[in-house]
């Protein structure tokens, strides 16, 4: 992967605090203001903070996830930069990039405002989103590994099955344990190998199925009340479309599709976020009818950015007017969760 913009971000984990990977401070290649949590939901120790920069528009590099930190590899042009930086965690402060060789001291002063170490402690319904978010990315990931393989494209389609353990399931692990969720990552990683080794083995379906049920089974583990939600929901389908942006503006340059992969995850996240809305929708537009259909029309317009899992050899939108779309599905959720907010409190 090339970059995130999407993923301007802050903090993996300060942007669940956030209710999106994006930073909360609208700039100019992310403009989105995204749902925000509970201000109890979490627990933070700074280790480090820059004058002028809050840590919310940080992307935090001991905890980000890989599409998060692609976004410093897409400013910088460093090929594998975002598996370095994970490779060489934990940081005890961001110039620790430079002291360990990860970038030059020139390069570094080029993202240094957007890298912070914070230590953040989810706790209560922002972890709950964060697992949720995490779960999601990889069902997106699959959702279009099973188009490419549908399609017989197994060597395009391999990468999405390798993402969710190369790039999530390390993120995740802890709360899988601690849900006392039944381990996976060796059913995605045998999956993947048959899909290099033999993809026409009739195995292959059988073991996708299962990888899919895995994860739909670690999902479970949150009650289905509360995944159910509209303002839970509402917070991991806006996660969701953050990593999408992002992917989406690293996978497009000069109105042409540059980054297949970065296409497709894109095109996953969205389809799946646009499953957990529909989920939702009867429900947001009762407590909302104008948020709703806001919502509404600007899913069914992100979903026409992507025609297929093929991508086009043209972009059927340039990145701004995707940010545009998600942007406005993040304000009127955030309606929605705000007008639930003070209901609840009566």
């Amino acid at each position: 992967m090339i970059k995130l913009r999407y993923i301007c971000l802050a903090a993996a984990a300060t942007l669940i605090v956030t209710l999106s990977s994006c930073s909360s401070t609208p700039t100019a290649e992310n403009p989105s203001a995204p749902v925000t949590s509970s201000p109890a939901a979490t627990e933070a120790v700074s280790n480090n903070s820059h004058s002028g920069h809050s840590s919310k528009e940080k992307i935090n590099i001991n905890t980000a996830i890989l599409s998060e930190l692609d976004k410093f590899e897409g400013k910088l042009g460093i090929p594998a930069l975002s598996n370095k930086i994970q490779a060489n965690r934990p940081y005890g402060s961001p110039e620790d990039l430079v002291t360990k060789k990860v970038i030059t001291q020139e390069q570094f002063d080029q993202i240094k405002d957007q890298v912070g170490v914070q230590e953040v402690v989810l706790t209560g319904e922002a972890k709950d989103v964060d697992y949720m978010s995490k779960l999601g990315l990889m069902k997106g990931h699959l959702l279009v590994a099973r188009e490419l393989l549908d399609q017989n494209q197994p060597k395009q389609a391999e990468p999405h099955i390798g993402h969710p353990v190369e790039e999530i399931y390390v993120d995740v692990e802890d709360q899988l344990n601690e849900r006392k969720v039944k381990e996976f990552k060796t059913t995605l990683v045998s999956l993947q190998d048959l899909v290099k080794s033999s993809p026409k083995d009739s195995k292959v379906k059988t073991n996708f199925t299962s990888s899919v049920q895995a994860v739909d089974g670690a999902i479970a583990a949150l009650p289905a009340d509360q995944r159910s939600k509209p303002g839970f929901a509402l917070q991991v389908i806006n996660e969701l479309l953050d990593s999408a942006n992002s992917e989406y503006g690293a996978a497009i340059a000069n109105g042409k599709v540059t980054a297949p992969i970065e296409y497709q995850d894109s095109r996953g996240f969205v389809f799946y976020a646009n499953e957990l809305y529909k989920g939702i929708s009867s429900q947001v537009a009762q407590a909302d009818p104008e948020a709703h259909k806001a919502i509404d029309t600007s899913f069914a317009e992100l979903i026409k950015v992507w025609p297929s899992a093929i991508p086009p050899a043209k972009a059927v939108k340039i990145p701004t007017d995707v940010t545009k779309l998600v942007k406005t599905i993040e304000e009127n959720s955030q309606k929605v969760v705000d007008k639930s907010n003070t209901q609840a409190q009566r």
